[in-house]
């Protein structure tokens, strides 16, 4: 008697390990692997250029984890999964759950549509601790303040559930002329801009293995003040790997516990867990108010006049605004894929409040340029920086790029390193180079305007204008 066939349709699982629809597939029989690019339902939310790159390496480590076996194909899964289970006698499908709402809608259609085929369909939570659906408030609603959302919901929810481990009896079927190759896909890009930005990473579930373990040795102790200073590693760089599902955040979660047996209490534990929830929150958010990449969560901002595109705009993605840590992050960000979180605040801040550039426009270019693009956090970390999200910075907190600068960069550290012009400059002026006289200009090799840009605007002037547009519609 033949074994049950099951393909394991991988999306942002990219691992073996903690992978709760492949443990299914594979306790039911033989397993086909199989990866699709769905830029059919995507549309507008496909992968930007930065993302495909991570993808390509993610896929290759993912199949050479397969031993080779991975199915990779594009279109539209339901025509591509009825090929595949017409030509393998498939007769179950299994997957991850996807909480983007375009994925949502996707998926509840092609359950409906197997099933009428008589093909078992599954689904399993491999990317969330507590379900979107589970953690109410009082009343029965979701909740929109992240606080009561972490603290009263989900720390008091059952435990997220336990990590599993790779299988280890798997029967991995690959039938070669349903496989159309990695490179098919054309995620790499012709001009290799990448290579610098390969140098920071290691794109798969080993590196993030790696990285996972490298944060909890040697940066966890002091995450809560070392995680808001740029130019040092305090943070976990785990966001990639976790977008892509090459670690599941309860590898991260019950690892992180282990580091402290099991216990709460360290500020430092609680801190890093607590931004962990943050990215629940946002797709909790995502998950109950799918309007939230294209809509203000608060409607009131509809009526806030912001500009659309403009010469500011393009200034700021080029790194070239003439305010030294926003040109750092926006280099940063260019050159690396990434950008350190505490400044993703202050160059959206600038963005949306002194350039007055609607956040659609930041969130669009964050998504073609960040490795850990992920519609939930985008969508929800730019709402709010506008000050139009849920539980969002009050509009009137509009960060001063440099306070903040003299604050969580004090020794100029991080903007030398993304700023070499500056580099000469010293201390005092690193973070306001037009206020250094001529004559330590000259010493620092430094002509305004040529070498390095004037201000866009006046910090103090633009804030102002900010506040008295906000005061037009704050009562709307």
């Amino acid at each position: 008697m033949s074994k049950a066939k099951s393909i394991m349709w991988f999306r942002q699982d990219l691992r073996l390990r903690d992978n709760p629809a492949l443990c299914a597939a594979c306790a039911n029989g033989d397993v086909i692997p199989v990866y699709i690019l769905d830029e059919h339902n995507a549309q507008s939310f496909s992968p930007g250029a930065a993302s495909k790159w991570w993808l390509h390496q993610s896929l290759l480590s993912l199949n050479a984890s397969l031993s080779e076996k991975l199915h990779v194909m594009r279109g539209n899964p339901i025509d591509v999964l009825n090929n595949i289970i017409e030509q393998t006698g498939a007769t179950h499908v299994v997957w991850n759950r996807c909480y983007e709402p375009w994925q949502i809608h996707r998926d509840k259609e092609l359950k409906e549509q197997l099933k009428q085929r008589n093909i078992q369909v599954e689904s399993f939570n491999g990317s969330l601790l507590w379900e979107p659906w589970t953690i109410m408030n009082q009343s029965g609603s979701p909740y929109k303040v992240f606080t009561p959302f972490y603290r009263k919901g989900c720390l008091q929810a059952p435990s997220p559930r336990s990590v599993t481990s790779a299988p280890i009896q798997a029967s991995y079927v690959y039938e070669s002329a349903l496989d159309e190759g990695i490179d098919s896909l054309n995620l790499m890009p012709d001009i290799p801009w990448y290579e610098q930005m390969q140098a920071h990473w290691q794109p798969g579930e080993e590196g993030a293995g790696i990285a996972l373990s490298e944060f909890l040795n040697q940066s966890i102790n002091d995450y809560k003040q070392a995680r808001d200073v740029p130019s040092l590693n305090g943070t976990s760089h785990l966001s990639p790997h976790l977008h892509f599902g090459e670690i599941s955040p309860h590898q991260i979660w019950y690892a992180t516990l282990h580091k402290f047996n099991g216990s709460m209490a360290n500020a430092d534990m609680d801190c890093f867990l607590s931004e962990i929830g943050w990215r629940e929150f946002s797709y909790y958010l995502l998950y109950h108010f799918p309007t939230l990449p294209s809509e203000n969560f608060n409607p009131k901002f509809n009526q806030y006049h912001w500009r659309g595109r403009n010469n500011d705009l393009e200034a700021w993605q080029r790194g070239q605004t003439g305010v030294p840590i926003v040109d750092a992050g926006m280099r940063e960000l260019w050159q690396t894929g990434y950008m350190h979180n505490r400044v993703r605040m202050i160059v959206g801040s600038y963005l949306v409040k002194n350039l007055k550039t609607h956040w659609h426009h930041g969130e669009s270019w964050f998504w073609d340029c960040l490795l850990d693009a992920d519609l939930a956090a985008n969508s929800a970390s730019w709402q709010w920086v506008a000050g139009s999200g849920a539980d969002a910075s009050p509009f009137f907190r509009i960060f001063n790029p440099v306070t903040q600068g003299e604050k969580f960069d004090s020794e100029g550290e991080y903007v030398r390193r993304y700023c070499p012009e500056l580099q000469n400059l010293p201390n005092k002026y690193i973070h306001k180079p037009w206020d250094a006289p001529e004559d330590v200009l000259i010493e620092a090799n430094i002509r305004l305007g040529q070498d390095y840009p004037h201000p866009l605007v006046d910090l103090k002037e633009s804030r102002q204008q900010a506040l008295d547009a906000y005061e037009a519609v704050k009562n709307a």
